[in-house]
């Protein structure tokens, strides 16, 4: 899919003020590490990831949400009544009814007019958003479209640990490693019309490929305990998600470059979905791109699902890694398995 009209204009992100460690983690898990006779300081060694961070227990996601939300309008100076669609794209939501997006819309201010909806699709939901809205730009519904998300893996990762602790097996600890690599942030990304603001980015295409066949890789919940009532839970076959998902990323990346003609060498520079070490040099030895082309933020903020890719670009580009006239690829792979690129000339 090609765009012309659609721009990015600003990008606004909230990282979390508490940090919490690998080696926090592995003290909190030390029954599981007896039981098993694992050494310290594996769970950085095998990730690659240091620290993240968490939310203050009982924050709210319409409220990281909103702050990154609130950010994003202001450095485009936007005002939220002109905003026509205003998506919540995150994994982490406030109720099934209603969208969290209505939480968010209403502490932005946003006018009466606008389209509020949720998009759901796991660490993907902010690039689907993103479409959404530039396609809605595309076709004239819109001038402006603002796709936030806000994560939090503090939940989840204390009953990761409570099970770990009472269920002390290999087995466990395989389908849950993954998990405990989750980080908390929020991000926004505001879209507006090519006239309505001078500058911004423009967004110049986006190619998707799917492999639902492999959907059951990677599962959190359920929702609602509706049919079974099982408890809340995150498993991850972490090495078919590395194995298929790399699979499904080359095959993606491939079309990427010839659908949307990019030259030779290009992207410039790209900045991936954090997952951890071992995904990104997987992944970019199989597309052959060099890793200095590449910006993380896995090894301090985790995995932050959604947010991750948005603010991973706030941040290179505040340190001057994504610079003016670069074209930029978002690469992102999520559980489903679903895979999405992005075309940015910046």
């Amino acid at each position: 899919m090609n765009f012309s009209r659609a721009r990015i204009a600003a990008i606004g992100y909230e990282i979390p003020p508490h940090v919490v460690s690998s080696a926090d983690l592995e003290e909190r898990l030390a029954p599981l590490y007896e039981a098993l006779r694992i050494p310290r300081g594996q769970l950085e060694a095998i990730t690659g990831i240091r620290e993240r961070r968490y939310w203050s227990p009982g924050f709210r996601p319409s409220e990281g949400a909103s702050r990154a939300g609130r950010k994003a309008l202001e450095a485009a100076g936007v005002d939220p009544r002109e905003v026509g669609m205003l998506i919540y794209a995150a994994v982490c939501r406030e109720h099934l009814e209603p969208a969290t997006a209505c939480a968010v819309a209403d502490r932005l201010g946003i006018g009466p007019d606008c389209q509020v909806l949720d998009v759901s699709n796991a660490c993907l939901g902010v690039l689907n958003g993103m479409l959404l809205a530039a396609g809605a730009i595309e076709l004239g519904h819109i001038r402006a479209g603002l796709v936030v998300a806000c994560e939090s893996a503090r939940e989840i990762v204390d009953l990761t640990i409570a099970r770990l602790n009472r269920e002390p097996s290999m087995e466990t600890l395989r389908k849950t490693l993954a998990t405990l690599t989750g980080g908390s942030g929020a991000a926004a990304v505001l879209l507006t019309e090519r006239s309505f603001l001078p500058g911004g980015r423009r967004l110049r295409g986006a190619v998707c490929r799917s492999a639902p066949r492999h959907h059951r890789l990677c599962t959190w919940g359920p929702d609602t305990g509706i049919p079974d009532g099982r408890a809340h839970m995150a498993e991850t076959d972490a090495a078919e998600v590395l194995r298929h998902g790399v699979a499904l990323g080359v095959e993606t990346f491939e079309a990427f470059r010839r659908e949307l003609a990019l030259p030779e060498g290009a992207p410039d520079r790209i900045v991936c979905h954090q997952v951890g070490a071992t995904h990104q040099r997987t992944f970019l030895e199989a597309v052959g791109i060099p890793a200095e082309r590449d910006f993380t933020t896995f090894r301090f903020l985790g995995n932050t699902g959604t947010v991750s890719l948005p603010l991973t670009a706030a941040l290179a580009e505040e340190r001057g890694v994504l610079r003016p006239g670069e074209l930029v690829g978002w690469l992102g792979i999520g559980s489903g398995l679903n895979c999405l690129m992005l075309a940015i000339d910046w």
